[in-house]
């Protein structure tokens, strides 16, 4: 079977959970990249880029995917997971801050993965490695359950007008694929400079189960230490906007 073929219908003993995406959350913009960024590509693609099997889309993983990440990092460590690392604003210097932890990033934008990697090939780290691909569907076949230790979802995309909540990615589906995916006692760390979104979050995980906000007092996490003040969040403080930082642990 190759990959554009349909997904193999369930098998029986399958583990691992089929997710139906016909919403994503991400919108694949031109792929189109500069000079720089081709040059990046170029020298640092195979060696953290991770190419998993796709499914019928070009940024779907497909159920039958697996990746050995003891193999992929050359070790066994705990396992982090950013969804959206975008340019690796955060990705770069909470990565290595954590030299003891792997993190794999979510990524389906082409030039933001290729700026990415050249950093990360720049500054010599090594405990970090990006798909291309969809969070969702990734977060489902390609880690065994309870096999992380944290999530990071930090200033995913607001989808300002009600007509596109539904694309929003914290939802009762997100909720429910981190809890397969976190171990006992891990944290789905969150942050968004919108409020509405911000409370729509609140919403969708002190209703999921499993799940337990750290700060039950007002809800609201301190703001992550480890997180650095990128350029997109400096841009929502000046523009008066304030950061809700959320945190949440998975219950055994």
């Amino acid at each position: 079977m190759t990959p554009s073929e349909p997904d193999p219908p369930p098998q029986p003993g399958d583990p691992r959970p089929r997710v139906q995406r016909d919403i994503v959350s991400f919108v694949r913009r031109s792929s189109r990249m500069n000079t720089s960024q081709l040059r990046n590509w170029d020298a640092w693609h195979d060696h953290y880029v991770v190419d998993v099997r796709r499914g019928e889309r070009d940024t779907s993983v497909h159920p039958a995917a697996a990746v050995d990440w003891a193999a992929t990092f050359g070790r066994v460590s705990p396992l982090v997971v950013e969804v959206g690392s975008g340019t690796g604003d955060s990705l770069i210097p909470m990565a290595s801050a954590r030299p003891d932890q792997d993190v794999v990033a979510f990524e389906v934008f082409g030039p933001a993965v290729a700026s990415t990697i050249g950093r990360l090939g720049r500054a010599g780290v090594e405990n970090v490695r990006i798909v291309m691909g969809d969070a969702i569907e990734g977060l489902t076949y390609l880690f065994p359950p309870a096999t992380i230790e944290e999530i990071w979802i930090f200033f995913p995309d607001p989808w300002h007008k009600l007509k596109h909540h539904k694309r929003r990615l914290v939802d009762a589906d997100l909720a429910r694929v981190a809890h397969r995916a976190v171990m006992p006692g891990g944290l789905l760390r969150l942050a968004t400079d919108w409020a509405d979104y911000a409370h729509a979050m609140r919403e969708v995980l002190d209703a999921a189960p499993g799940w337990i906000n750290e700060h039950p007092h007002d809800g609201w996490a301190p703001r992550f230490a480890e997180r650095p003040l990128t350029k997109y969040e400096h841009r929502g403080l000046e523009a008066g906007r304030r950061v809700h930082d959320l945190t949440y642990r998975r219950l055994p």
